[in-house]
């Protein structure tokens, strides 16, 4: 079960609230991720293997066309 102590905020969410980011929830299995402006809106989960390239590919820069 997911509670609120689960959830971690991004070291990235900016300043003010920090609420511009989102969050994360470590599994097992997998990680759960969710907007922090809308913690109560559906969540996105990965297996634990697919997170690394999940965040690879967020992060890198997109080519200018």
């Amino acid at each position: 079960m997911i509670t609120p102590d689960t959830w971690q905020k991004s070291s990235y969410s900016g300043g003010g609230q920090g609420d511009a980011c989102v969050e994360i929830a470590h599994y097992p299995a997998r990680i759960a991720v969710r907007d922090s402006k809308a913690p109560a809106r559906a969540t996105l989960t990965f297996p634990v293997g697919a997170f690394a390239p999940f965040v690879e590919f967020v992060r890198a820069p997109v080519d200018a066309a």
